[in-house]
């Protein structure tokens, strides 16, 4: 491969996290010695964006950008393509490409799939019938995004035998995660699976880890499991290698920098003024991008997803 691959991880306040994705990343270099990885974070760290862009540029003649990130919230639709557009000008002989973010497709859901299976194992296999799950994500203002959530806890619910299968958010948004428990208990579930819907640790992870410490003792009737988050799950460098083996070979990728993004925002700003943030907005999105269809999964033979 002659491009040079450039992951764009989020960065976090808290340091350790971020080294714990050069770790990940150094991995995936080693798995694949013939390719130029280099890495860099959209804030909170010392290798920015912009600065990324520029010594990727240094190394050839094509850049590929591949966000390390799982929702296409403001970050992928709005940040990376202005930042790939300023490097445009200040590198105008390097071609600049932009890969899809990770999203939470087919791939992420088969590991979620099996991170909830070594949960049941880890709780001795219980009635998956009075066993809730949670799927816990990030939260946005981005409806979209959002509903990347709500999607996968359906695929989830249609996978298994679970009667209930919801989402809760750590942030921004809700429901959190307290409410969604209290509301298992009540519709009497007696194990409840907490699967933080995460690439790596950080400050929110901690925040998790702390919320669950005190709703354990608050609910003594239900027993608790908390899932890690994904961090070197083999399924993700198996995703990473089909987005990069994917912009290498299909110049169809390589058209879009969220464009189509930027210009829908735009046009919401103008239509609606403040106001616009009040819609739930369609997810917009670009006509080169490949994206999966819903993985095939058995039919469910209960009653509809319940909702937090």
């Amino acid at each position: 491969m002659n491009d040079t691959l450039l992951l764009v991880g989020h960065g976090s306040r808290r340091p350790g996290s971020n080294d714990e994705i050069e770790a990940f990343v150094q991995l995936w270099r080693q798995r694949h010695p013939d390719w130029r990885i280099e890495l860099c974070f959209i804030e909170l760290a010392q290798m920015l964006l912009d600065a990324g862009l520029d010594r990727a540029a240094a190394h050839g003649r094509r850049v590929v950008v591949l966000p390390l990130i799982l929702n296409a919230a403001s970050h992928v639709k709005m940040d990376i393509p202005a930042a790939i557009a300023a490097a445009r000008i200040r590198h105008p002989t390097i071609e600049f490409a932009c890969a899809p973010h990770l999203g939470l497709g087919r791939e992420i859901f088969a590991i979620v799939m099996r991170r909830l299976d070594g949960l049941l194992r880890e709780m001795a296999m219980p009635d998956p019938r009075t066993t809730g799950v949670i799927l816990l994500g990030r939260g946005s203002s981005d409806a979209s995004a959002n509903g990347g959530m709500a999607r996968l806890a359906r695929w989830v619910y249609e996978a298994s035998d679970h009667e209930l299968v919801d989402i809760a958010f750590t942030d921004v948004t809700h429901p959190r995660l307290e409410s969604v428990v209290q509301r298992q208990v009540r519709l009497g579930m007696s194990q409840i699976l907490v699967q933080p819907v995460y690439l790596f640790s950080g400050v929110l992870i901690e925040r998790i880890g702390a919320q669950m410490a005190r709703l354990r003792p608050v609910y003594p009737q239900a027993s608790f499991a908390l899932g890690s988050y994904f961090g070197c799950d083999e399924g993700l460098f198996a995703l990473l290698d089909e987005r990069a083996t994917a912009a290498a070979t299909d110049d169809t990728l390589l058209d879009c920098d969220g464009c189509a993004f930027r210009q829908a925002a735009a046009e919401r700003v103008h239509s609606h003024g403040h106001d616009a943030g009040h819609g739930s907005a369609p997810d917009h999105h670009h006509p080169h991008h490949h994206h999966h269809a819903a993985p095939p999964v058995p039919t469910h033979g209960g009653g509809p997803l319940h909702h937090a």
